[in-house]
């Protein structure tokens, strides 16, 4: 057995358990944290498969920014346990069956191709994975990369109007014109006072203080 397969075996070992652990965690977010780990060890097996763009990619973009942002969500949410397991009885016979014939897809497309032994694809020691990925996406697919930026698109700009819809009274807006015309003196004021001692400040103190213990 070589370094890598031994290797691969422990990433998907470790991939296996933290999937297991996201759906069997008690908190939501060691759920989050398992999903994180899932997502790494993903990552690392798209790697030794000569897939360093789409390993790259699942770092950058799930790992760093959108487990970040469900971690964060969770966390200032403060989901209880309690209310996640309400009406568990009652999905459990549909989950069992939905994951059973996930379960029997992938166990034929992996038995259809398990006896089969098909030898890798030569490619050039200077084979470059993310341009070869975006050739194939802006020659071949070019029309589909467009329809999805596109889809992106509308849906940025319908979050953004479905913010900005009306105007709330607790919400302050900037005025970028008054920004740029505003003067430095209009930012701050040069007060000057009269410096005071601790000392002398004890003692103003001290004095009301023994008029009052006399009367």
């Amino acid at each position: 057995m070589t370094f890598t397969t031994f290797l691969f075996y422990l990433l998907s070992i470790v991939l296996v358990v933290a999937a297991f652990r996201v759906i069997t965690a008690n908190s939501p977010v060691t759920a989050v944290l398992h999903l994180i780990l899932a997502f790494a060890n993903a990552a690392m097996i798209w790697m030794l498969l000569g897939a360093e763009f789409l390993a790259l990619l699942l770092v950058l973009v799930y790992v760093g920014a959108v487990m970040v942002l469900f971690l964060f969500v969770v966390m200032m949410l403060d989901i209880r346990a309690d209310s996640l397991r309400q009406g568990l009885k009652t999905y459990l016979p549909l989950g069992l069956i939905v994951g059973g014939i996930m379960v029997l897809e992938m166990a034929f497309v992996l038995g259809s191709t398990w006896g089969a032994s098909v030898a890798p694809a030569a490619v050039a020691g200077d084979y470059n994975n993310a341009r070869a990925l975006g050739q194939a996406m802006y020659s071949n697919y070019i029309y589909g990369v467009e329809v999805g930026a596109a889809l992106l698109l509308v849906g940025m700009v319908a979050a953004i109007a479905l913010t900005l819809r009306g105007r709330r009274a607790n919400t302050k807006y900037n005025d970028p014109s008054a920004s740029v015309r505003v003067r430095a003196q209009d930012r701050f004021r040069l007060v000057k006072m009269k410096a005071v001692s601790e000392r002398a400040m004890g003692g103003e103190a001290a004095a009301p203080a023994a008029q009052g213990e006399k009367q």
